[in-house]
């Protein structure tokens, strides 16, 4: 790797954004705590520091060892960051006297500086934050206004020897801020003197080699899911080492209607080493009567554990475990404020590598979502695939709200099937992040022909998201839900009522459960 960003992360929920907008400005960038020992080399070429939800007033507020780094690589400190700077050598931050969020236009700007290059007085920027920087250090120059604030932006004075540093106390990774991307490529490119060589095509080139040399001459076992992640993840390691690696995809019983079948063909295709495992009977005997949904994860979770050791003693000198981990999770796991609170159980089933004594391999582990479908593009993988929705590790066992049935399962499996190929059908598939059909544990009357129903209802959701974190409800046409919900209700028997889920994340989740 040539060239790479640190990210300090005080516990924004924007820093992941920062990220994002690095890597679009093809610069490989990683995230760590604030409280994790910066090590400078020679690829570092800046550091970031991120906003917080803490003020640098406060006594329990995070204060890294800023002289670790400050002055010896570009620093831009952004929001918190920058603040933490002032107070840090000797400005002065108050709390505002009202809150500073929302739009606000740079109304002095200078516009000599490489960071402010091609940006025009009245920019609009976006604010976040209780205090606010009244005096700036001493060694530290005013770089730009707002209409609502006097210190927008200010950067160290030139010095011998001395990396610049620079400082906004407004959030140019939001898309808000309408000339934000172009700050960031003028931080960048200007004054860290990357050179944007990151690319799918050279990750692959670069996991490759490392999966070579990681690997050397054992083998690899690795559970297929269908969705992206797994099947990207799968492909690096074929091109790494060929037939050494060794995929199971298992049928639980809760795939999509034909889903089995097919991606089993694709993945022959593609000429990867899987084996087909049905084990839908044993998911739903694991399953019945079990109405949480953590107990329903949890009890999904257990029998794959349970399948795939049973079909991995079955195979000698397996020595490492694939997984198709990314870097989101990989974030969440080492959180600045210690375990996150569970909202649900993560996908990536955990307890198989102590249980098969094996060792672990992640390909992907530093890619974030829309990163792992360029690679995969750059790979040739089938469309079919690549372009297919996200859809949750425990399948539709999270979209039947309730306990499981294999008699649920049919019922929405079919009434999927014709949502997402009308969705194929309206040429709305590939316009959409991700679609899915929940069947309610509710029951509701209608009217069928001259007969009185008591029947159950489902309700269709999709969204619009970049990788998941945040998601807008699709605005489907009306037409195409009434096509839907009439080929719903006429076709598959049970079900007499469809709803459309109009919810945005946050505050609601993607999936019901």
């Amino acid at each position: 790797m040539s060239e790479k960003i640190l990210i300090l992360d005080f516990g924004s929920q924007y820093t992941q954004l920062i990220a994002r907008r690095v890597r679009e400005l093809n610069v490989y960038c990683e995230i760590k705590p604030f409280n994790a020992s910066v090590q400078l080399d020679a690829h570092t070429k800046a550091v970031i520091l991120s906003g917080s939800p803490f003020s640098v007033t406060d006594p329990n507020a995070p204060h890294p060892a800023l002289d670790d780094f400050l002055g010896k690589v570009p620093v831009l400190g952004v929001c918190y960051g920058a603040q933490l700077i002032a107070e840090t050598y000797g400005g002065k931050v108050l709390p505002s006297s009202k809150r500073e969020y929302g739009k606000a236009h740079l109304d002095k700007i200078d516009s000599g500086d490489p960071l402010f290059e091609g940006i025009s007085i009245g920019s609009q920027v976006w604010m976040s934050h209780g205090d606010t920087i009244h005096k700036l250090p001493i060694g530290y120059h005013l770089l730009a206004g707002s209409n609502s604030i006097d210190v927008a932006a200010f950067r160290s004075d030139e010095k011998a020897g001395q990396a610049p540093v620079y400082c906004i106390q407004f959030h140019p990774e939001v898309t808000h801020s309408l000339d934000g991307l172009e700050l960031l490529r003028n931080f960048i490119y200007k004054i860290a003197g990357c050179q944007g060589d990151w690319t799918p095509a050279s990750f692959v080139e670069e996991a490759i080699a490392g999966l070579r040399a990681q690997i050397g001459d054992e083998r690899v076992l690795m559970g297929l899911s269908g969705g992206v992640d797994s099947t990207v993840a799968a492909e690096l390691l074929h091109h790494a080492i060929g037939n050494r690696l060794i995929c199971f995809f298992v049928d639980n019983g809760l795939l999509r209607k034909h889903e089995y079948e097919e991606v089993l063909h694709s993945y022959k295709q593609m000429g990867l080493n899987v084996v087909g495992v049905d084990a839908k009977a044993e998911f739903y005997s694991a399953l019945a009567g079990i109405s949480d949904p953590e107990g329903k994860r949890k009890a999904i979770g257990r029998v794959f554990i349970e399948v795939f050791e049973r079909e991995a003693k079955k195979l000698d000198h397996i020595e490492w475990l694939g997984q198709g981990t990314i870097y989101p999770d990989v974030i969440e796991s080492v959180s600045v404020h210690g375990p996150s609170v569970t909202i649900k159980s993560h996908h990536n089933v955990g307890g198989l590598p102590e249980k098969l004594d094996l060792k672990i391999v992640e390909p992907l582990r530093m890619l974030f979502k829309d990163e792992v479908r360029r690679v995969g593009k750059a790979l040739n993988i089938p469309n079919d695939i690549l372009g297919r929705h996200p859809f949750p590790g425990p399948g539709l066992g999270i979209r039947i709200l309730g306990d499981i049935t294999a008699e649920k399962v049919s019922l929405l499996q079919e009434a999927d099937y014709i949502y997402t190929s009308n969705l194929r059908k309206f040429d709305l598939y590939d316009k959409i992040w991700q679609a899915g059909t929940i069947l309610l544990p509710v029951q509701s009357v209608g009217v069928m022909g001259d007969e009185r129903t008591y029947e159950k209802a489902v309700a269709l959701r999709a969204v619009n998201s970049v990788d998941g974190m945040t998601a807008e409800w699709s605005h489907l046409p009306h037409e195409f839900l009434a096509v839907v919900s009439s080929e719903i209700i006429n076709n598959v028997k049970g079900i007499n009522r469809v709803v459309y889920d109009i919810s945005t994340k946050p505050p609601a989740t993607i999936e019901w459960e």
